[in-house]
């Protein structure tokens, strides 16, 4: 269990011109190597007029598995330098391929590891990345004393509730990231002084996208 990873919520498409040469790459979220692969030939038949389909994947929560390939461009000037850009910014599970349509001037070895490092920087850029988190769903159960306090106590540390209920006490439901759960629930005890109750739900990852909770299979689009 990692504690936070960034991950690709929905795949994009990127694309550089290099004196003539036109780069796509395309990203996509994986969750095996068999996806990565299935992948990689989708992009292959779909852009099978193009010079080269260049490849590059890590897969899981510690890059336990990378892969990457040049398809013909000389060794070490594509498929490396893609593979390096996605663990430069420490994404984790996605895969990414970069279409060559070339051009009709060389780029040269180093000429060659820019353009597929831009195109592969492209790609993220058109993708949407999110941070996903190991939390602790808890519930927390207070007076209407202590809910002002609560409200911005979770505020400021920017921890997401998800479900509140009025009666003659109020029960909220909050995600705490799990490294930060001793921390809230003693800032919970002091800012309460003492009078909510707490109960671990279940923990579980979680991300925030605009504002949106995303949850369980929410996370997997």
């Amino acid at each position: 269990m990692i504690e936070s990873m960034k991950t690709v919520y929905q795949g994009g498409v990127g694309e550089i011109i290099e004196k003539k040469s036109r780069f796509l790459a395309t990203v996509s979220i994986i969750h095996s190597e068999e996806e990565a692969i299935a992948f990689i030939e989708r992009m292959k038949k779909k852009y099978w007029d193009a010079t080269h389909n260049c490849s590059a994947y890590v897969l899981g929560e510690r890059n336990e598995l990378m892969r990457c390939s040049d398809d013909g461009e000389p060794q070490g000037t594509a498929g490396r330098p893609m593979l390096d850009v996605l663990l430069g910014e420490k994404i984790h599970n996605a895969a990414v391929v970069v279409t060559r349509y070339f051009g009709g001037t060389l780029l040269g070895t180093g000429g060659l590891v820019r353009a597929y490092s831009k195109a592969v920087q492209a790609g993220l850029e058109a993708s949407t990345i999110i941070e996903r988190k190991y939390g602790m769903l808890l519930e927390v159960v207070t007076d209407y004393n202590g809910i002002g306090k609560l409200q911005y106590l979770f505020g400021q540390e920017k921890m997401p509730i998800l479900d509140a209920e009025y009666t003659d006490i109020v029960t909220l439901k909050v995600l705490i990231p799990i490294h930060q759960a001793d921390h809230i629930c003693k800032a919970i005890t002091e800012a309460t002084s003492g009078r909510a109750r707490m109960r671990k739900d279940e923990e579980l990852y979680y991300a925030v996208l605009d504002g949106r909770v995303l949850i369980k299979d929410e996370l997997e689009c």
